[in-house]
């Protein structure tokens, strides 16, 4: 069982304080302005990019790629990608076996999926270590919850980010899904912790490699123009497999920065959902 690590803190640490407070990203201004209806829609989203500060800051943009999941429909399988921030366990790691506790309930990892995924891979691990007190995955999983209900994922964490890498990823999972309805959630912040319009003007060159579905590119980006974007070898594994498995075209849901949200735009942290279709 995978403990929470950041429950009371990125979110609320009781189940009816957590669904309040999704509920509130859902409706505060700065959010799609209304509660999801899960939909039986066509499922053409493929990838998402989404969020993971605490939810007070980037919960509202997060909820508009799970309203716009929920207008898409329910994926059969997901997989969440996010970056490793404490330095533990190896470069890639993927958790195979196992539950996952949110103040929510439990989620199961998806072992059939997790095997196919390593099959694929010479690089990906199977372990559990990184994992332990990494957010990125985790604040993703009440939103799911609260949208979806059961519904089981694999997660994978990178500590490394560079374009060799996230490449060889995202052919793995391209591989490993070929065939299957998987929905791929890539998450990230952006700039990090610089005054407002210069986070907006770093981000909006990162985020315009996304929309062009330019993995490459993105990480030429981030790496060049030294933008302090926490996921972008998520993001861009996330983007490879998606290629890959046929994609045509990525929508910006929602940018914004924490000092919307928190009204101090001296020092801010950006956000964004986009989704990826076919």
């Amino acid at each position: 069982m995978r403990l929470p690590a950041v429950a009371g803190q990125f979110y609320e640490g009781s189940k009816e304080g957590l669904v309040r407070q999704i509920e509130w990203c859902y409706r505060h201004p700065v959010g799609p302005g209304r509660l999801p209806k899960l939909e039986r829609g066509e499922r053409r989203m493929l990838g998402l990019v989404s969020p993971h500060a605490g939810y007070v800051y980037s919960g509202p943009v997060a909820a508009h790629g799970f309203a716009a999941l929920a207008q898409d429909g329910r994926p059969e399988r997901i997989a969440i990608l996010g970056p490793n921030h404490h330095g533990i366990g190896s470069g890639v790691s993927l958790m195979g076996s196992g539950r996952w506790h949110t103040p929510l309930g439990e989620v199961e990892v998806d072992g059939e999926l997790a095997r196919a995924i390593l099959k694929e891979s010479e690089i990906i691990d199977e372990e559990e270590e990184a994992h332990r007190y990494e957010h990125s995955i985790e604040v993703q999983l009440p939103f799911l919850q609260h949208l979806l209900g059961e519904f089981r994922f694999v997660p994978l964490c990178m500590m490394f980010q560079d374009l060799k890498t996230s490449l060889e990823v995202g052919e793995a999972l391209a591989s490993a899904c070929e065939g299957k309805d998987v929905l791929l959630i890539a998450s990230t912040d952006f700039t990090h912790y610089e005054p407002h319009e210069q986070a907006v003007r770093k981000d909006r060159a990162a985020i315009e490699k996304i929309l062009s579905l330019d993995p490459r590119g993105l990480v030429e980006t981030v790496e060049g123009e030294g933008i302090s974007m926490c996921g972008y070898g998520p993001v861009a594994a996330m983007l490879e497999a998606c290629r890959r498995l046929g994609a045509r075209k990525a929508k910006l849901l929602k940018h914004a920065t924490s000092g919307e949200t928190s009204g101090f735009m001296g020092e801010v942290v950006g956000y964004a959902s986009i989704a990826i279709y076919k």
